[in-house]
């Protein structure tokens, strides 16, 4: 028996051996390297692959290139964010646009009319539609800034996935811009559709943010040729006669003609239809408050909110009377039977 005991202590040994021996070579790995190698990662991040549920694919004209590009549902709202919305703005902010787009789309796919877009495309890369970018020209387009961007956007689009803006059952039409005049507009104040969803209401964030004023000035006779008038020698330029809940210009009478305020900022390429005219000498100074149609949720404003603290849901219920936020899932599986 005492002969034994020396062979049972050695194949004690190499008992422990054998099981410290992965542990002794994995240890090296897990202390810096394993930092450098997560660190690469976050370097490098993958480009977001975002499931969306039933396997549906927006078919985006894309203009430019004159070609139709089939792109997963989330994957292009991803691409809308990233050209709709300043990266910069709240996340709460990102979140309620992610939710816009989304909603936007998913209308657009539903409806029978493909407005704008050649046979087999349901919207286009334009702002006729939504501005998409894929994720090869958003790498191109910010450079040094692309991993925090796409990390940023990525997530908003992740912490809404699935979800729409909904009024008695059916996606809105989710309209968007840029800043308002410290209001927003009725539906009906601009376009020829009243939605009950899109009333005025007020939007106080958005006054003194960096696109609140905008001043332009052209010559007397390039503004007397674009809209088709003479005006006289006054200082005072038209006279309007009516305006808006939101108190921009609904009509305007100048050199004797009458205008809606809507057909003097797009003719003129003006920022907002809350404008003044004024002549100066030979030039026409044109000054407006906000950027935009007025209508629906206002960016600014959504990222005004987000400052103080409003989330995502917050911001979508103040900009959209009325609405429900609603799973895409019943949605999606009709755009699924239709293709």
């Amino acid at each position: 028996m005492k002969q034994i005991k020396p062979i049972i202590v050695l194949v004690s040994v190499l008992f422990v051996l054998i099981l410290l021996i992965p542990s002794m070579l994995v240890i090296p790995f897990s202390g810096k390297d394993a930092v450098k190698l997560a660190e690469e990662r976050q370097s490098n991040p993958e480009p977001p692959q975002i499931a969306s549920g039933p396997t549906v694919e927006v078919a985006v004209h894309r203009v430019s290139a004159q070609k139709i590009e089939n792109v997963p549902l989330e994957d292009y709202v991803v691409g809308v964010l990233a050209k709709e919305m300043p990266a910069k703005f709240e996340l709460e902010a990102l979140k309620a646009q992610a939710l816009a787009a989304r909603t936007y789309v998913v209308r657009h796919m539903l409806s029978e009319e493909k407005i704008g877009v050649p046979d087999g495309a349901d919207v286009s890369d334009t702002t006729n539609h939504q501005v998409y970018k894929s994720i090869e020209e958003l790498k191109a387009e910010w450079k040094g800034d692309y991993d925090w961007k796409i990390k940023k956007i990525t997530q908003a689009v992740k912490e809404t996935q699935g979800q729409i803006l909904t009024y008695d059952g059916a996606p809105i039409d989710a309209q968007f811009f840029s800043t308002s005049n410290g209001y927003t507009e009725n539906s009906q104040d601009y376009y020829s559709n009243e939605y009950p969803y899109l009333k005025s209401v007020k939007s106080p964030w958005d006054v003194n943010t960096e696109k609140f004023y905008d001043q332009v000035q052209m010559s007397v006779a390039d503004f007397e040729q674009k809209l088709g008038i003479k005006i006289g020698s006054g200082n005072e330029i038209g006279k309007v006669t009516a305006r808006t809940q939101s108190n921009r210009v609904a009509t305007v009478e100048i050199g004797g003609k009458s205008f809606t305020g809507r057909e003097v900022r797009e003719t003129l390429g003006l920022r907002s239809t809350d404008f003044t005219l004024e002549r100066k000498g030979n030039q026409v100074v044109i000054k407006t408050k906000g950027y935009g149609h007025g209508v629906g949720m206002s960016q600014y404003g959504a990222d005004g909110m987000a400052k103080e603290g409003k989330n995502y849901k917050e911001i979508v219920a103040h900009y959209y009377q009325g609405v429900e936020i609603t799973s895409t899932e019943n949605f999606l599986n009709k755009l699924t039977v239709k293709k």
